[in-house]
């Protein structure tokens, strides 16, 4: 009989510490050239949303959290490549770029960090936690009237995410905390480059809610997990916690 209880033990506890095994990386269409899904052994969390819904805060957090459970991480975002982040951030500031060479500024940018950062942090081991990712390229693009098709294709050597957060919030919530944070309204992220209204605030409500409807379409296609953004940051962060928990396993 104690023979007996040992062996059971011993299977209970081996079974206490067998960890899920990382589901295999994939390209959302064509593999980067030299690439072996295989070997991305780390985790791609995406955190999205507009502007104004927490996104970044939570983030922070989310990295705090994770290096203090011993987690490796790397941050991503919009605008963050070495090759073409600041010349992005230039032309923008002009508001003169036509749609297709602001798509094709962003998807520049964001090869660049896939090439050099994310996938280089995933082959390690990584936690990789991107702050906005191809989604929003896309709806941004698609909102400005680029084919659907042509955008896909154009975002078709990104990696398909381990889980997608999207932070969504109304947009009049999302203008009072802009407002309250800035002072003042970003051109892009109000849409005046659409001509919806001659009314910074008008086209931002617009544009946001273009946006929203946007992404909700994505988000049937791509299996986003979508949380309500208008919670205090601490709510916001418990639940965002409980949801990467399940990913990391």
């Amino acid at each position: 009989m104690t023979a007996k209880r040992k062996t059971t033990g011993r299977r209970k506890a081996s079974s206490r510490v067998k960890s899920p095994r990382p589901l295999a990386k994939r390209f959302i269409g064509h593999n980067l050239p030299g690439v072996k899904p295989a070997e991305l052994t780390g985790r791609l969390i995406v955190i999205e949303g507009a502007d104004g819904s927490g996104r970044s805060t939570q983030i922070r957090r989310l990295v705090d959290w994770l290096e203090a459970g011993g987690h490796a991480t790397t941050q991503v975002g919009l605008k963050r490549s070495n090759l073409a982040s600041e010349e992005l951030e230039s032309a923008k500031n002009g508001n003169i770029l036509n749609r297709t060479t602001l798509s094709l500024f962003y998807a520049t940018d964001f090869a660049d960090q896939l090439e050099n950062i994310i996938i280089p942090s995933l082959r390690a081991g990584f936690t990789v936690l991107a702050d906005r990712y191809i989604y929003t390229l896309m709806a941004r693009d698609m909102v400005r009237g680029l084919d659907p098709e042509w955008v896909k294709s154009l975002y078709s050597i990104a990696l398909k995410p381990d889980a997608v957060f999207y932070l969504k919030l109304s947009p009049e919530k999302l203008i009072q905390r802009n407002f309250m944070k800035n002072h003042t309204l970003d051109y892009w992220e109000s849409g005046m480059d659409l001509g919806l209204s001659l009314d910074m605030f008008d086209s931002f409500v617009q544009y946001q809610q273009l946006m929203a409807n946007k992404f909700d379409e994505l988000r049937r296609s791509w299996g986003f997990t979508t949380i309500d953004a208008d919670q205090s940051m601490s709510a916001l962060n418990r639940e965002l916690r409980c949801n990467v928990e399940r990913v990391l396993g």
